[in-house]
């Protein structure tokens, strides 16, 4: 039996409190995510799929219900306090990487996640091979640019430099917040498919936001629809292989 490693379990957020447009966002939601899963989510604009990785990254505080990692409750830990555990990577590709140093610091930054020890370059030279191996991963070039400034690098391969530094630590729990859409439709369907790789090859744990309904069919192993709120569809082993994007559209019409 598959152990659960985060439970959010009956979570309301509400917004604008004690005012006249006070507004539940999330209601009494409940979520149970296992080792291994890839949950893709999809949702019309409002829906909650944000806030729901808001509470999930402590951007955002529950203001009912419990949020459980392996059993424990962590639903007032910190945004800070669960990066142990939690790693995220955003829409704008200039978020998760420092611009004014190179891909290698980068990385090498990542890796040190967590421990006490500054960035020595004398480090860097030894590490420049394993560095370099796990850029080359990524398959569009990046293990080339190593001691390129961050800044200066394409929308692509800066967006995959930040997933490559959120899962370089295997964290328990990433979250991918519509990670390809600032992207030009080559590109990321580029870095969707070696995505999809990393997660199957590491074993990694992922939900991913995405607005193209598409994308939501063909990836991951258990798809997620979002509505005022509430989840109305959970969709895992062969009622997921054989989800139709027709079919997935009918959810937004009902």
């Amino acid at each position: 039996m598959t152990n659960p490693i985060l439970e959010i379990k009956n979570a309301t957020t509400i917004v604008n409190k004690g005012t006249s447009s006070e507004t539940k966002i999330l209601k009494s939601m409940n979520l149970t995510i296992n080792e291994g899963d890839f949950i893709t989510i999809v949702g019309s604009n409002g829906a909650g799929k944000s806030t729901l990785f808001n509470i999930i990254g402590g951007n955002l505080v529950v203001d009912s219900g419990q949020i459980l990692l392996h059993g424990q409750d962590i639903s007032k830990e910190s945004e800070e306090s669960r990066t142990r555990f939690l790693s995220r990577v955003f829409q704008d590709p200039k978020l998760g990487t420092a611009p004014r140093m190179t891909v290698a610091e980068n990385l090498l930054l990542a890796k040190k996640r967590g421990s006490t020890h500054g960035l020595h370059s004398r480090k860097l030279k030894q590490q420049m091979d394993e560095l370099t191996a796990y850029a080359s991963k990524m398959k569009n070039g990046l293990e080339k640019r190593m001691n390129t400034a961050t800044g200066n690098l394409s929308g692509g391969q800066r967006q995959s430099l930040s997933f490559l530094m959120a899962t370089l630590k295997k964290p328990d729990i990433l979250l991918l917040d519509e990670h390809t859409a600032a992207l030009d439709p080559k590109t990321s369907r580029q870095l969707l498919i070696t995505t999809d790789e990393r997660i199957r090859e590491d074993n990694l744990t992922a939900l991913m936001i995405t607005h193209h309904l598409e994308d939501a069919v063909k990836y991951g192993n258990r798809l997620i629809v979002l509505t005022d709120g509430k989840i109305v569809a959970d969709l895992t082993g062969t009622e997921k292989e054989s989800l139709t994007t027709e079919k997935l559209y009918s959810y937004f019409e009902e």
